[in-house]
C-alpha cells in the first residue's frame, strides 16, 4: 500500500507516492511526470485529460478547458462543446484520472490521499475543492495541504530544521503566485501572519509575453491569418509552444531564435536574456513585495528567515533567485525540480493522515542537505546577508537530490494536514483498509487555448561509449545512508565494514561538484538510483551543461577515470542523467549498454557539457560514489 499527494496545478498536476519512509514523484505522462492541467470532452461525452486532452485540443480548441483552477469561485461556467461545466467540476474529471493513473502504474489504489491548494484560498475556495473531491467519487481517506505547507514538509526531509526555524515559500507557478512565511514546530509546521498570492501571475503571463514580442517583430502577419483555416490553426499552435521553448532556452542561454512556419511568413525571431528580463521583472517585484507583505503579516524581519523555499516551475528562472536574494538578503534554496516539491510533501503528509504512530523519541542524524545555500550566507550562517553575483543567470544553487526517508530514530511528533498527523508519525507503511465562446481573433488566440505545453526542465540524453574495465577509487568517512556512531556510553554491535567505494565522504564533497549515490533498487523491471548532488550553483542539463555519468559494475571495475568522453578509445559504457531520481527500464539502450544484468552495483561521476569527466580536488576523477543494487 502506498499514500498519495497530489498538487493539482493551474498549468501542471503532478502527483508522488509514499511508501515504506520514502516519497516518490509518479509519472503521470509519456513525455514527463507532471502532465498539463487540461480537461476535454469529446463528442461521445466522455472526458480526456493530461497530454491526451492537450494535443487534441489544437483542433477542437471548443471543447478544451485549461487553466481552470484560476475560475475557483467564478460561478460562470465554462462551455465544453456547449455544454456548461463548473471549475469544480472539471477539477474533479483531472483529479480522478490521477488517482486513476496511479493506481494503474502502482498496481492498486492509495491507502490516503492528501491534496494542495493555495495558502490564499479562503473558506469558500477550500469547500469548493472540497466538492470537485466528492464529485471525484474517491473511496479513501483524503486531507488537504496548503502548498507551502507541503513545500516545506518535503524540504524537512532534505535540510535538517531545527524546530523554531522560520522559512518563507515563494511559489511561482504556472498561473499563480503564492507567498507564506512558515515556523518549523515540534510536530511540523505553521504558517505565521496571513499568506499573500497573485491569482493571475505565472508562467502562462510570461509565456503570454514572449509571444507578444514574436507578434510585435511579425508586424501584422498574424492578423492575416485565416481564423477558420486548421492550418494557420495548428500553425500559431507551434508557435506558441516554440516561445515556451524559447522562455526556458534563456535560463542557460544568453538568446534564442524563435523559427515562425506560418502560411503567409516563414522567419525567424530572436530573443534576448535582456530582453526577457526587461518582460518579466516588473511582475517578479510585484510578487517580491507580496513575499515582504506576508513577512510584516507575520512580525517577521527578513534577517529571520533560516531560508527562503523558491517553489513551482517559473521559480527555476535564475532571475527569480537573483531579485529574490538582492532584496531579501537571505539565503535561496530551490529543488532540482521545484515543480515537484508540493506533490513529494503533500505524499509526505497523506503518510501521517493514514494514522500517526509516535516515533522513537531519539532524533535522526543529519539529513542531506535538499537545496543548496545562494551567495555568502552559505558560508555566513542564517545572519549574514547575501550579495547577488555578477551573473543573475547562475545565481540559484541547484542541487538533484533524492528525496530522503526518515532513518529509525527520527524525531516523535506529526506534521498536521489540516487536522491529520504528519511528517514524521505513521507507522512504516500507511494502513490499507470557461465562459461561452467568442469569435476567435487569431493573431490573438487565447493564451490558454495553446499555452499549457509540456515544459520538461532538462532532457535526459544518452551517451554512450564502448565498454571497459577496471574502476577505482577509495573513499573514507560517514556512509551514504547517514550512519553515525553512537555514544561512548551506548553499548553497540559493530557494523560491517562499508566499503571504500560506496563511501560519500567529506573528500567527495569538498570537490566543486560531487554526487552521492543514496539508493539503487531494482524491481525486476526498473533500476530506480536517487542521489545527492551539489551542482555549485549550476543547473544540471545533460544538453550543455554539467550532469551526471551513470553506468554499472563492482565498485573497482570498470575504472572511473574510463566513465567519460576524456578516456577516449578506452571509455567505458555510461548514461547521462539529469533528473532526480535517475530511473531506466531494463529494455532501454542506457540499461544495456550502461548498466547490464551482471552489475552488482552502480556508480555515479560528475560530467561537464562535453561528457569529459570533471576532475576532483587530487586531480583524479572520485567525484562520487557506488552502492550495491538492491532488489525489491
Amino acid at each position: 500500500m502506498y499514500a498519495l499527494g497530489v498538487d493539482l496545478g493551474t498549468t501542471f498536476t503532478a502527483a508522488a507516492t509514499w511508501r515504506n519512509g520514502h516519497a516518490e514523484i509518479a509519472s503521470l505522462g509519456s513525455r514527463a511526470a507532471a502532465v498539463p492541467s487540461v480537461v476535454l470532452l469529446r463528442e461521445d461525452e466522455t472526458f480526456l485529460t493530461g497530454e491526451t486532452a492537450n494535443r487534441r485540443g489544437l483542433s477542437e480548441p471548443h471543447r478544451v478547458a485549461r487553466e481552470f483552477k484560476r475560475r475557483f469561485g467564478d460561478t460562470t461556467p465554462i462551455l465544453l462543446g456547449g455544454v456548461p461545466y463548473s471549475a469544480e467540476a472539471l477539477m474533479a474529471q483531472l483529479l480522478r484520472s490521477v488517482i486513476d493513473e496511479v493506481a494503474r502504474r502502482e498496481g492498486g489504489p492509495a491507502s490516503s490521499i492528501c491534496i494542495s491548494h493555495p495558502a490564499n484560498w479562503g473558506p469558500y475556495k477550500t469547500d469548493l475543492l472540497r466538492q470537485a473531491v466528492r464529485l471525484a467519487n474517491l473511496e479513501q481517506p483524503v486531507s488537504f495541504t496548503t502548498e507551502p505547507e507541503a513545500a516545506a514538509v518535503f524540504y524537512a526531509q532534505q535540510q535538517r530544521i531545527e524546530p523554531g526555524a522560520i522559512v518563507a515559500v515563494y511559489d511561482l507557478g504556472g498561473g499563480t503566485f503564492d507567498a507564506a512565511v512558515l515556523r518549523k514546530t515540534a510536530t511540523g509546521f505553521e504558517i505565521l501572519g496571513q499568506p499573500e498570492g497573485i491569482e493571475r501571475l505565472g508562467g502562462i503571463d510570461f509565456d503570454a509575453a514572449v509571444f507578444n514580442h514574436v507578434s510585435q517583430a511579425l508586424g501584422g502577419k498574424l492578423a492575416e491569418l485565416d481564423e477558420d483555416d486548421p492550418t494557420a490553426v495548428a500553425a500559431v499552435a507551434r508557435l506558441r509552444e516554440e516561445s515556451v521553448d524559447a522562455k526556458e532556452a534563456l535560463s542557460s542561454d544568453t538568446d534564442v531564435t524563435i523559427p515562425v512556419l506560418l502560411p503567409n511568413v516563414s522567419t525567424e525571431v530572436r530573443l534576448t536574456r535582456a530582453e526577457l528580463e526587461a518582460m518579466v521583472r516588473p511582475a517578479l517585484y510585484a510578487s517580491i513585495e507580496a513575499l515582504q507583505r506576508a513577512l510584516r503579516s507575520a512580525g517577521v524581519t527578513p534577517e529571520q528567515l533560516h531560508s527562503v523555499l523558491l517553489v513551482g516551475g517559473s521559480s527555476r528562472m535564475p532571475i527569480v533567485a537573483q531579485l529574490v536574494s538582492a532584496e531579501l538578503g537571505r539565503p535561496v534554496a530551490v529543488d532540482a525540480h521545484p515543480k515537484h516539491a508540493v506533490a513529494l510533501g503533500a505524499a509526505w503528509l497523506a503518510s501521517g493522515s493514514a494514522g500517526g504512530a509516535a516515533a522513537p523519541a531519539a532524533p535522526p542524524p543529519p539529513v542531506a542537505a535538499a537545496a543548496a545555500v545562494v551567495g555568502p550566507a552559505a558560508a555566513a550562517g542564517p545572519s549574514a546577508p547575501i550579495s547577488p553575483p555578477a551573473d543573475p543567470w547562475a545565481t540559484a544553487a541547484v542541487r538533484g537530490v533524492a528525496t530522503v526517508p526518515i532513518p529509525a530514530g527520527a524525531p516523535a511528533g506529526p506534521i498536521p494536514a489540516q487536522s491529520g498527523p504528519g511528517l514524521y508519525g505513521g507507522p512504516p507503511e500507511p494502513p490499507g483498509p470557461a465562459a461561452p465562446r467568442s469569435r476567435r481573433k487569431l493573431a490573438l488566440i487565447s493564451t490558454a487555448a495553446a499555452l499549457a505545453v509540456v515544459l520538461v526542465a532538462g532532457g535526459v540524453a544518452l551517451a554512450v561509449n564502448a565498454v571497459g574495465s577496471n574502476r577505482g577509487g577509495g573513499q573514507v568517512g560517514p556512509t551514504a545512508s547517514g550512519s553515525v556512531a553512537a555514544s561512548p556510553t551506548t553499548p553497540v554491535t559493530t557494523a560491517p565494514a562499508v566499503p571504500a567505494d560506496e563511501q560519500c565522504t567529506d573528500a567527495i564533497k569538498a570537490n566543486t561538484r560531487w554526487v552521492c549515490i543514496t539508493k539503487a533498487t531494482f524491481d525486476g523491471t526498473t533500476l530506480t538510483i536517487e542521489y545527492t548532488a551539489d551542482w555549485n550553483g549550476s543547473t544540471p542539463n545533460v544538453n550543455g551543461g554539467f550532469h551526471l555519468h551513470i553506468y554499472g559494475g563492482d565498485g573497482t571495475d570498470p575504472a572511473e577515470n574510463r566513465a567519460g568522453a576524456q578516456a577516449g578509445s578506452n571509455a567505458t559504457g555510461w548514461y547521462v542523467e539529469d533528473k532526480q531520481p535517475s530511473i531506466r527500464k531494463i529494455d532501454s539502450n542506457d540499461w544495456k549498454e550502461a548498466i547490464g544484468p551482471d552489475a552488482k552495483k552502480v556508480c555515479a561521476r560528475i560530467a561537464d557539457s562535453r561528457h569529459r569527466l570533471v576532475k576532483d580536488t587530487d586531480g583524479g576523477f572520485h567525484t562520487g560514489n557506488c552502492i550495491p543494487i538492491t532488489s525489491v
